[in-house]
Order: C-alpha cells, then sequence, then structure tokens
C-alpha cells in the first residue's frame, strides 16, 4: 500500500483533536516490520547518512545519523504525504494565534520557501542510543520558515532491545511549571508532534505554549529512532 494511501486513510479529524489538546498524536503501528528493519539496518551502512556525536552538539550522549541529501523511499513519501494532512492544521494554529504566515499546500512549495531563506541543512535523521545514552530536551526551530509539527518514530522494541529510553516532551506556558508528557512508543510507532510551539486556548483567546522533546537515558540494549522534519535549518 503507498504511504499516501496508508495516511489518508488514519482519522484525521481525531489527530487534529489531540495535536490541538495535547500537541501530539501517537499513530501505533504505522511502520510495518519489513520497514523498521530496513531503516534501522541504513545506520553503519549507508554513505548518504552523515554522523554527528549528540555530544559534538550538546544534545547528550549517543549518534545521529542525518540524512544529508534527499530521503529514501518510504521517508520521501511519507514526508510529501504526512505535509499535505498537516499543512491545513499548521495553517489554522497561525490563524488562531493572528500569525500572518500560512503554509502552502505542497511540501515542494515550503521548500522552496526554505532554499530561498539560505536554508538548506537536512535535519531528519536516525538514532542510535546505548546504555547510559540520552537525549536533552532540544526543539528544531531555526529559520525564517519553521514547520510546526514534525514525526517521529520508534525503530527498536522496548523492553526487548532496550530498557529505559522514554520519548519526552515538555510543554512550559506563561507563569506556569513545565508540564511533561511522555509518549507510550512501540516498535513501528510513529507520532505527530508539535516542533517548538502550538496555540492553547485561554479565558481570553489563544496564546503561545512552548514546546521541547528529548529521549530518556537508556538503561540497556540499544534504542534507534527516526525524526522527520519537514522544514530545513540555515
Amino acid at each position: 500500500m503507498p504511504p499516501s494511501t496508508e495516511l489518508k486513510n488514519l482519522d484525521w479529524a481525531a489527530i487534529a483533536g489531540q495535536m490541538d489538546s495535547e500537541g501530539y498524536a501517537v499513530l501505533p503501528g504505522l511502520l510495518a516490520p519489513e520497514q523498521v528493519h530496513a531503516l534501522a539496518q541504513r545506520i553503519g551502512g549507508d554513505a548518504a547518512l552523515r554522523h554527528e556525536p549528540l555530544s559534538s552538539l550538546d544534545l547528550g550522549r549517543g549518534d545521529l545519523y542525518v540524512f544529508q541529501s534527499d530521503l529514501p523511499d518510504p521517508l520521501a513519501a511519507w514526508r510529501k504525504a504526512f505535509y499535505e494532512h498537516l499543512a491545513p492544521i499548521a495553517n489554522r494554529w497561525n490563524e488562531a494565534l493572528d500569525a500572518a504566515y500560512r503554509y502552502p499546500a505542497l511540501l515542494e512549495e515550503f521548500l522552496q520557501r526554505n532554499r530561498e531563506a539560505g536554508q538548506t541543512r537536512p535535519l531528519s535523521h536516525l538514532s542510535r542510543l546505548g546504555e547510559s545514552d540520552y537525549m536533552a530536551l532540544h526543539r528544531q526551530s531555526e529559520g525564517e520558515h519553521v514547520f510546526p509539527m514534525q514525526v517521529v518514530a520508534l525503530l527498536a522494541a522496548a523492553g526487548t532491545d532496550f530498557t529505559g529510553g522514554e520519548f519526552v516532551m515538555t510543554e512550559q506556558r506563561p507563569r506556569m511549571q513545565s508540564r511533561p508528557m511522555v509518549l507510550p512508543l512501540q516498535r513501528g510507532d510513529a507520532a505527530v508532534i508539535a516542533t517548538a510551539q502550538r496555540p492553547l486556548k485561554g479565558s481570553k483567546g489563544y496564546y503561545r505554549v512552548n514546546l521541547k522533546h528529548a529521549v530518556s537515558r537508556v538503561r540497556s540494549g540499544q534504542r534507534i529512532g527516526l525524526e522527520l522534519s519537514f522544514h530545513d535549518a540555515p
């Protein structure tokens, strides 16, 4: 089944509602076992991946493998199809926040805006975290054209391939303590998450809340994950 059909069959009204209320929406079993295996096998064996130690980025311990050129299938097709479903949500968020910016309907048009603004550094990557490794709280929000959502996925079996390594998000609301959230991901699960900000309705209308995400310390084994971004960095 092509990725566009897979994603079209998802309950997008429910996903939009979860993004509005929580800032994330888990998509159980989105990746088939053979897709999970093929993606995980790219680590260490794909010349198109640029290795970046998390320590060199001051983002924790472990390793990132960044896709330097065009994404391989099925990631390229997923990125395009996901964007087309998420752009209306992103535009509704901007409207709620009285932001004039509107995202184009097609990913290629948005990436052209990225290129014109000097945003040409890919952000989508695989990650590999071993025992005692972790990914610090962060967000990918550099540049003039930042898409407010991204997709993450787990490519290893929690409790079998590794222990610990929970995917964590924090949400900072004005004049309130940060709200922690743990996403219960299993091997093959994906999630749409807010990249850096989202609107939240208060008593006086909508306001921005700030979000970051991280991976807690791996206690044993090896955790492999995926982050799929829709914008590039400067």
